[in-house]
């Protein structure tokens, strides 16, 4: 079968490989879509943390199954997976937190992934497809960690919610601080990315922190009570840094993105808060099941995001392209049809 592999920085080639044997505890799918995600990106840029080369990138994954020894799945059903793969017994999994497992081995980063025509993966991290297209299956993953960084946040009806990064994670976490009754602020610099948050997801305020003055913005959109409620979807030191000058008394900060630095700041402003601060990993089987119901029932339509396609045999070229903001990509999907 053909794979792709990211050998180093920068470089991408095809190769040839042999196909997954049957395995005790494991089920192949053949893979009909990958979504390229921003860890995928951070990879080849060389700034991805947790990361070796070679790798074989790709987690955001569909296909059909072609083996499993799960009873409950049948070949030829159409599914995603869950691409974290945990060890079922340490602290974190003993305490049904498996997203974050002491050996946790995610897809396509500290494992090889998805850029494959045939994957093997463990029978357990299988999802039922539910009646939903390749293409959505391929989405339920990034959302779901939108959805997981919002449970985390524990958003409530009418809560101003500050959402800092409108990638495609941040877009899919505007879209489940929504679903949860949040009131979503999203703070961006790309004025492109934050006229889509409006004119595609219906988010009422925006910021540009480049052009804007942040806090002053903030203070006129919550009545000066600042948001209670803030997730950074960057990665970026500078943002997360940043954003906590942002944070209303009491309030809580979620990181979902994930940089290589060590975050700072002021002990006596955050104390005074009184506020919280956590990281959200990954995401649970809970998110992605919460995520299919609401694909399903209408309140997230996972075809606004991809914005760019391309076949597998096309990857290795424009792949690069992907880093370019003026490209507008929000999400590209890869197709082996």
């Amino acid at each position: 079968m053909d794979i792709l592999v990211c050998n180093t920085p920068g470089t991408l080639s095809y190769h040839e490989a042999e196909m997954p044997v049957s395995e005790e505890g494991h089920s192949i799918i053949k893979i009909k879509r990958i979504g390229i995600c921003g860890t995928d990106l951070h990879a080849f840029e060389g700034t991805q943390p947790f990361f070796n080369y070679p790798r074989i990138l790709g987690h955001e994954l569909a296909g059909e199954i072609v083996e499993t020894d799960r009873i409950d799945f049948q070949v030829g059903e159409a599914v995603t997976f869950i691409p974290y793969f945990n060890c079922g017994k340490c602290v974190a999994c003993r305490n049904g937190k498996p997203n974050c497992c002491t050996s946790l081995k995610v897809s396509g980063v500290h494992i090889d992934g998805g850029m494959v025509e045939y994957l093997s993966v463990p029978s357990y991290s299988l999802v039922h497809g539910d009646g939903l297209t390749f293409d959505e299956l391929a989405l339920v993953e990034p959302l779901a960690i939108g959805a997981h960084g919002v449970r985390r946040a524990n958003v409530q009806p009418d809560e101003f919610v500050l959402v800092v990064g409108a990638g495609p994670i941040g877009l899919g976490t505007m879209e489940f601080a929504r679903i949860a009754g949040g009131k979503v602020i999203a703070l961006d610099i790309n004025d492109a990315r934050l006229a889509f948050c409006k004119d595609k997801l219906g988010v009422e305020h925006t910021i540009n922190g480049l052009t804007q003055n942040v806090i002053e913005q903030l203070q006129e959109i919550t009545g000066g009570d600042m948001p209670t409620a803030i997730i950074d979807a960057t990665g970026n030191l500078r943002a997360i840094n940043t954003a906590f000058s942002y944070l209303a008394h009491g309030g809580t900060y979620v990181l979902v993105g994930l940089q290589k630095g060590e975050i700072s700041f002021s002990h006596p402003e955050f104390h005074k808060r009184e506020a919280t601060l956590m990281s959200s990993r990954n995401a649970t089987r809970e998110d992605f099941e919460h995520v299919i119901r609401s694909m399903k029932s209408g309140q997230v339509d996972p075809k606004t995001y991809i914005t760019h396609r391309v076949t597998f045999s096309q990857v290795k070229d424009e792949f690069e392209s992907w880093l370019d903001p003026a490209t507008g990509v929000i999400k590209a999907m890869v197709s082996l049809d």
